[in-house]
């Protein structure tokens, strides 16, 4: 178990498709600091199998109206946030957006601002910097073993050669894969490097029947870093996570975080070794320290998603400092955007801000 708070902040989730039962209710249910109140379900009442004490809601005013809830996750699809996320605000609630933050600029420029009138906690929902693999490549990086760092590449790579029946394939609902992969893999590089001087991006839809881009190709251009995010549905064969290149060494590191399989197969993470990788997942270190040649697997850390809502805790609770702030997030759709017009325009973009 990752924590041990015991003030419950009251929370209600928007929404409980995939996020709102993979992710969120099991991650608030297990944390000793919330009280999960109520789920928004208009068609079903299924979420009152796994949390019989919670109440279904119908309509997103009852979440609204409730005095007793200060939290609400709004995990619903991605053009809906930013309508849900002003009303919550409005309403006087603490807010955990699901990403893509929002789907326009401006849009979430508006969401910081009424957050910032009502002094309210305004947050986004980056779980992948809890992602095992990011953490051990975060520490690599910060101690320096590869010497001066010249390259980094990240692929979110999955195989789905057919068109499922959702939202997140429908193009009226301003969505694809940038937005929901890539939300993920620009957000690790801007917490390892900040915010690029420019984008240049090949963004396609591959699969047949496709109406929403499901592959990318992203150049974030630094001055003395390459950096490559990369995804696909057409990937069946995957290659590395992570390829980090340095002038002293290399890691290269395979497979996914367990803790997503893990919790779709219902586990909870209070139990033991959460989010740890057995050892033939490590990734591999080649490089030389203090003039001696090494070339050893890498133990990867541990991940914990529930540390994310620890920290929204203390942020409420203790007035402690937020994680995942909302200008960062804003800076995702600032390169999601950019990206956009370099796909269309075939050339870089420049990034102001």
């Amino acid at each position: 178990m990752c924590q041990k708070e015991q003030k419950q902040i009251v929370t209600a989730i928007a929404s409980f498709g995939m996020s709102g039962s993979i992710f969120h209710a099991p991650l608030l249910h297990t944390h000793r600091g919330f009280l999960l109140k109520k789920i928004l379900q208009r068609h079903s009442r299924s979420a009152l199998d796994k949390y019989p004490y919670i109440t279904i809601a119908k309509k997103y005013e009852e979440l609204l109206s409730d005095n007793e809830i200060e939290l609400i996750v709004v995990n619903t699809p991605d053009n809906m946030h930013f309508d849900f996320a002003f009303q919550a605000l409005e309403a006087g609630k603490h807010v955990v957006v699901e990403k893509p933050f929002t789907t326009k600029v401006s849009d979430g420029e508006k969401l910081i601002a009424l957050a910032r009138e009502k002094n309210r906690i305004l947050s986004v929902f980056q779980n992948r910097r809890w992602d095992g693999d990011f953490l051990t490549v975060q520490k690599i990086i910060r101690n320096k073993v590869l010497g001066r760092l010249v390259e980094y590449e990240a692929h979110f790579d999955r195989y789905r050669n057919y068109i499922q029946d959702s939202w997140k394939e429908k193009p009226g609902y301003q969505t694809g894969t940038l937005y929901n992969l890539g939300s993920h893999l620009i957000d690790q590089a801007l917490v390892l490097f900040g915010m690029p001087d420019a984008v240049y991006a090949d963004i396609r839809i591959m699969r047949t029947g496709g109406k929403v881009d499901d592959a990318f190709d992203l150049k974030l251009y630094y001055k003395d870093i390459k950096v490559t995010l990369k995804a696909g549905y057409l990937v069946r064969e995957p290659g590395p996570k992570f390829m980090v290149h340095g002038t002293e060494g290399s890691f290269v590191k395979y497979g996914i975080d367990p803790q997503e399989e893990d919790l779709k197969q219902g586990l909870l993470p209070d139990k033991s070794n959460w989010g740890t990788e057995p050892e033939s997942e490590w990734g591999i270190l080649n490089t030389d320290k203090d003039g001696i040649h090494i070339r050893t697997r890498i133990r990867t850390l541990p991940g914990c998603y529930i540390d994310y809502y620890s920290n929204i805790y203390d942020v409420i609770v203790k007035n402690t400092e937020l994680s995942v702030k909302p200008i960062e997030a804003l800076n995702v759709i600032r390169i999601i955007e950019a990206a956009y017009m370099s796909s269309d325009k075939r050339q870089s973009v420049s990034l102001t801000y």
